[in-house]
């Protein structure tokens, strides 16, 4: 067996974070939008700390955005957003030794670390985790579980690989002749996509929608770097369907969506996605992450928050992927432990409370 490889941390040169997205997006895995500088930003609006924290093995640097918050008495919790980025799941082991490591020697006051890699789950990256040492969490990310398509072929062909639902959609609203709109990032648009999103959670899901001010600012801050785009369907003079879509290094993702529940064109939301596949994948992407599913597992289960979605979802890509999700990584055992006692739903409850946003 090899040597496990070594890692070493420090916080980014002010060149590097000057240049994050190019570094990030260069990871083994090639980064995660929840990584980038432009949901940096979004996040300092919203009660975390962004640090730009470097991993340096034998053989590759990892780029990885770090969100920190303060608490009175027990310190500080960092989450490792959608990182650490690694090449395998052995390099957890030493990532979590040189989290130790950086921590104590910058007397950083971390009580606990966050993770939440995009590690594919199986029973061997579960046992290479946990032999860390790292404690399970509930997962925190809506995409932890997804359906992912590798969208390298040529269109036709590609086309071809998609489930014989979608397929079959995106043919006929093309044959119908659906028009799919590129629209600006104006007010009245944003509000637009804003209703026709909580309008889709309304009837398919049970999640929680954030505050318009909170994708707003989202929105803007990736279509400004050339990394977002706003996707309409109209009906009637009116958007009726609207998706906004990323692109963040090789990795395209549908990140919102939504829909009027009574519409006339059939395939329209089939043809937004197809659209913007085909768009992402003239950026440079390879893949592309629908941005949210049941677990495979529950693919097929009524219940689940995200069965409409994951119907729709699954019409694309035949598969579910599920990732490893959140563990943490605790530093300080009896500050961790007054936080899981009732340190966390204290904070989540009182700055609920105060602001009326999502904790995480």
């Amino acid at each position: 067996m090899a040597p496990l490889r070594e890692f070493t941390a420090r916080f980014a040169t002010a060149e590097e974070i000057a240049n994050w997205d190019a570094l990030v997006t260069a990871n083994p895995n090639g980064g995660n939008l929840l990584q980038s500088e432009a949901f940096a930003e979004v996040k300092q609006h919203y009660g975390w700390k962004p640090l730009h924290l470097v991993y340096e093995g034998p053989d590759y640097t990892s780029y990885n955005l770090v969100l920190e918050k303060s608490f009175p008495v027990l310190g500080k919790l960092w989450y490792l957003i959608k990182g650490p980025d690694v090449a395998e799941v052995a390099d957890i082991a030493g990532i979590v030794r040189a989290n130790a490591e950086f921590v104590k020697r910058t007397k950083a006051g971390v009580f606990a670390i966050k993770i939440e890699p995009d590690i594919v789950l199986s029973d061997e990256a579960r046992t290479a985790i946990e032999a860390t040492g790292l404690v399970k969490t509930p997962n925190l990310q809506p995409n932890d579980s997804t359906a992912l398509l590798d969208i390298s072929p040529d269109e036709q062909p590609l086309l071809r690989t998609l489930h014989s639902r979608g397929r079959n959609a995106v043919r006929r609203a093309i044959r119908e002749g659906v028009e799919v709109l590129n629209v600006d990032p104006t007010e009245e648009n944003f509000r637009a996509m804003y209703g026709l999103m909580t309008n889709t959670v309304e009837a398919k899901s049970q999640v929680r929608v954030r505050e318009y001010d909170y994708y707003s600012r989202f929105w803007t801050n990736f279509i400004k770097r050339d990394q977002g785009r706003l996707l309409f369907v109209y009906e009637n003079g009116v958007p009726s369907v609207g998706a906004f879509v990323i692109n963040y290094g090789r990795k395209g993702t549908y990140k919102d969506g939504g829909s009027l529940q009574k519409r006339s064109q059939y395939g329209d939301s089939h043809l937004v996605q197809w659209t913007a596949i085909n768009q992402v994948k003239e950026l440079g992407c390879t893949e592309y992450d629908f941005c949210g599913t049941p677990p495979a597992d529950k693919v097929k289960d009524s219940s689940h928050p995200f069965h409409g979605l994951g119907l729709f979802k699954t019409s694309f890509s035949k598969t579910v992927t599920d990732f490893v999700g959140c563990y943490d990584q605790v530093l300080n055992p009896l500050m961790y432990k007054l936080w899981t006692v009732a340190g966390e739903r204290i904070a989540r409850q009182l700055y609920t409370r105060r602001t009326g946003q999502q904790f995480y």
